[in-house]
């Protein structure tokens, strides 16, 4: 009779005896932003050293966020409201996300910013890069 029971309940315990996966946490509106704005950042550096046939891309404002800058919400909506590149999807996908991330700052995530600093000209040029020194190994 063991030996009957035994099949039956062997997909039972293979399933007790998996490791549960681990789901992540879903994103915060705080890793929303943080995450879309360099995703922007990102795209506008890439189009902006990419030497692009369009005229209008070299107008385009560059646009390094930081999310924890106030001058953040003007630069943002001062690139959506930068005139159009015509037949140009890459700055059309970067106007809807800058849209989206405008969007998403000032309405559903409003209370969970806090904004460090108003330096508008640190938004000019990229963030210095930080390198951190190896560790003294003797």
């Amino acid at each position: 009779m063991p030996s009957l029971l035994l099949p039956a309940l062997l997909p039972l315990l293979l399933l007790l005896a998996r490791p549960l996966t681990v789901r992540p946490a879903p994103p915060t509106c705080y890793s929303r932003m943080l995450a879309l704005s360099r995703e922007i950042t990102g795209l506008s550096e890439g189009l902006q050293a990419a030497e692009s046939q369009e005229p209008c891309v070299s107008y385009l404002p560059r646009l390094y966020l930081d999310i924890h800058n106030y001058c953040v919400l003007a630069r943002l909506r001062d690139f959506v409201g930068t005139p159009p590149c015509w037949h140009v999807d890459v700055v059309d996908s970067l106007r809807n996300k800058a849209r989206k991330l405008y969007t998403i700052m000032t309405t559903y995530c409003r209370r969970d910013l806090v904004f460090l600093s108003d330096d508008c000209s640190a938004l000019d040029s990229p963030p210095p890069v930080t390198t951190i020194p190896p560790e003294d190994h003797r």
